[in-house]
């Protein structure tokens, strides 16, 4: 061992080496493992009363023929499934929902990104605009489809603008033609909730760095490629959560259709939510309907997980690299 001196020449030890970090003591773990059961056990114990819970007693009662009054006695296993499968309305139900899943991802995307962009722009009144584009969302599923369910009647408020407009040859029987009336309601579904999707977008266009466009713009890229090229790939974690909540929402879609329709005319706008409700409150086929509750929540689960393992899996493995980092 070397020694050191002092100006005086006196031999000085040298510094003794850090301590060895100490272990972790078993009160550190208690500790940790007491703080987690403190945190995550009341919202533990709220999902398993108020979600698996229920889930769980759907599924038992759709293995019965039950009525909702008395005990369950008349077991039929899976009669229940295979006749909401193989049935014509719950089928033609189930490709409505898909019709309204296509036509959102189709028009309401496109619309909500151009609008998004458009009131990114420093414009005069962009507050007022901002808001009027989204305060048809603040307004309730009921009170929406109650005031277009007046705009919407004969001779109403649709009627006699196209009329003024000259545009009379447009005029249907928006609510009471087959053919029309599943588009009729996926214009009132626009109207609702296309606010949601621009402010979401608005908070992810405030994301994209300027110095991002303004370099693409000194390399001589048009504002037209630079939100093409640069913009919208920076937009992509937004644009696929907007497409998650809004394919979830289409395939649980209810109060509007059953508000402004009640599923008809002849079953022209029933969705796999209203022919629950239907079947399962208004016949009172408690165990049929609970059977197509079980239907329509695997379909929305198995979505929701092939879409977080194969769509969603590298925003959130970035999201976590970049907290890591």
């Amino acid at each position: 061992m070397t020694e050191t001196t002092t100006t005086v020449g006196r031999p000085v030890a040298p510094p003794a080496p850090p301590a060895p970090p100490r272990p972790r003591t078993r009160r550190t773990s208690t500790r940790t493992r007491l703080e987690l059961v403190l945190l995550l056990g009341p919202a533990l114990v709220l999902f398993a009363l108020f979600v698996l819970a229920p889930i769980g007693i759907a599924a038992f009662y759709s293995l019965y023929r039950w009525n909702g009054f008395g005990p369950l006695q008349d077991f039929v296993g899976l009669t229940n499934y295979t006749d909401a499968l193989s049935g014509p309305v719950f089928q033609s139900a189930f490709w409505h929902n898909v019709i309204i899943v296509v036509l959102s991802l189709v028009v309401q995307l496109p619309l909500s990104i151009g609008l998004a962009l458009l009131l990114n722009q420093r414009l005069r009144g962009r507050a007022v605009l901002r808001a009027v584009v989204f305060a048809p969302y603040v307004l309730s599923e009921a009170v929406t489809a109650v005031i277009w369910l007046l705009m919407l009647q004969p001779g109403g408020f649709v009627d006699r603008v196209l009329v003024a407009a000259g545009l009379g040859d447009l005029v249907q029987q928006w609510l009471a033609d087959p053919d029309v009336v599943l588009y009729t309601l996926f214009a009132v579904i626009t109207w609702k909730y296309i606010g949601f999707g621009v402010v979401l977008l608005l908070a992810g266009l405030q994301a994209v760095p300027v110095e991002v466009r303004e370099a693409a713009a000194l390399d001589g890229a048009s504002p037209w490629q630079t939100t093409r090229l640069v913009v919208l790939p920076l937009l992509g974690p937004t644009i696929r959560i907007w497409i998650f909540l809004s394919v979830i929402g289409s395939l649980q879609l209810f109060d509007l259709v059953w508000i402004m329709t009640l599923g008809g005319p002849a079953n022209a706008s029933t969705t796999m939510a209203t022919y629950l409700v239907d079947h399962g409150f208004k016949r009172y086929e408690f165990g049929y309907g609970s059977a197509v509750a079980v239907v329509v929540f695997v379909v929305c689960f198995l979505f929701a997980l092939l879409y977080q393992r194969y769509v969603l899996r590298r925003d959130t493995e970035g999201a976590v690299t970049r907290m890591v980092g």
